[in-house]
């Protein structure tokens, strides 16, 4: 695994692939490829999971079929670790943490979303899919907090991806399984740990959520991520997880305690190797408010369409960008799209105004 994890970080893959009946496979620039060497026997996947996975993991996978866990390679790079059985064989995969942490212009994030860092309270939501580089965007924002304030921030990860140092700020990170058993419960302590920033890996359940949007209200600066793509979806996620009854106070909670939405996809450049990132920026403005308060999410992207002066986007707007410049093929454009359709009219100057 050792020569896997060394592979990787020369050639700048992102992920490596271990199962039964093929050799090991790396991920780089979004596409798959073979590594040489002969396909890998069952015994050869326990074996690569025995060598970097620790005990309890290993007990948990045998109990339950899969545990995730991170791993340092030494100095060189950390790698988020997944393990499970298939057809009651070992696999793996472990994706490439990097240790360099980006600033706002590498990611490609406006300034206004920099600037939602200096606030004193409210939530803060990044969303996509897996592997969208959620994580990425929010350690660059905690670092942002960790240089220019001096502030408490608490991080509740499954698992640690980036390690932060204490710069102005004072940061402890709570990995789950090892020093907190939920985030649900890592949230209600670290409400009384005196934080300024919280930092939640995943807002899971209905208790985790309600809970952030607490703090929200109250006084802290939360930051949390959701499998959502689009800010007027991630509303609706979040309402849904309510019963009927609580649905209007949540709605109410929501509509003064959210701050911003940035939804993000991650894809493969055309223009060079490498990938690029797309956004969705929603800032919270009295119009969406309002959309939120009134149950009328629907009307959230035309607003944001009708206020790229305060800083909003959308997703589709930025797709059009990127590949009108060249940066990413317009199939990719189209398979990323909330409106491919209307996207592709657009490119092809077919949409109104042309």
């Amino acid at each position: 695994m050792h020569q896997l994890f060394d592979l990787m970080v020369e050639e700048g893959a992102s992920d490596v692939h271990i199962t039964v009946g093929r050799p090991p496979v790396v991920r780089k620039h979004g596409r798959l490829k073979n590594v040489r060497h002969p396909s890998l026997t069952p015994a050869d996947t326990m074996t690569l999971l025995e060598e970097i996975a620790p005990e309890r993991m290993i007990t948990e996978f045998r109990e339950v079929g899969s545990a995730d866990f991170g791993h340092a390679h030494g100095t060189r790079a950390r790698f988020r670790c997944a393990i499970f059985r298939q057809r009651g064989h070992a696999a793996l995969v472990a994706r490439l943490i990097p240790n360099r942490l980006l600033s706002f212009e590498e990611i490609g994030l406006p300034a206004q979303v920099q600037q939602l860092c200096e606030r004193p309270r409210g939530l803060v939501l990044v969303t996509g899919p897996t592997g969208s580089g959620k994580t990425t965007t929010l350690a660059t924002m905690i670092d942002a907090v960790n240089t220019n304030q001096d502030c408490h921030i608490i991080t509740i990860e499954d698992p640690i991806e980036y390690y932060h140092e204490h710069k102005m700020s004072i940061v402890n990170q709570r990995e789950i399984g090892i020093d907190v058993p939920s985030f649900a419960e890592g949230l209600r302590r670290a409400l009384r740990q005196d934080p300024d920033v919280v930092l939640l890996g995943e807002m899971r359940d209905m208790e985790t959520i309600s809970t952030a949007i607490t703090a929200a209200e109250t006084g802290h600066l939360v930051f949390g991520t959701l499998h959502t793509t689009g800010s007027a979806r991630t509303m609706d996620r979040i309402i849904d997880q309510f019963p009927a009854e609580q649905q209007e106070q949540i709605r109410v909670q929501l509509s003064v305690s959210i701050l911003a939405v940035i939804s993000q996809v991650l894809m493969p450049r055309a223009d060079k190797p490498g990938v690029i990132a797309a956004f969705e920026v929603m800032i919270m403005s009295p119009a969406i408010e309002n959309h939120i308060r009134k149950a009328e999410t629907f009307k959230i992207p035309s607003t944001i369409q009708t206020s790229k002066n305060l800083g909003m986007f959308l997703l589709d707007d930025h797709l059009f960008t990127l590949a009108k410049e060249g940066k990413i093929s317009r199939e990719i454009a189209y398979s990323r799209a909330q409106s491919p359709r209307g996207l592709k009219e657009k490119l092809e100057g077919t949409a109104s105004g042309g």
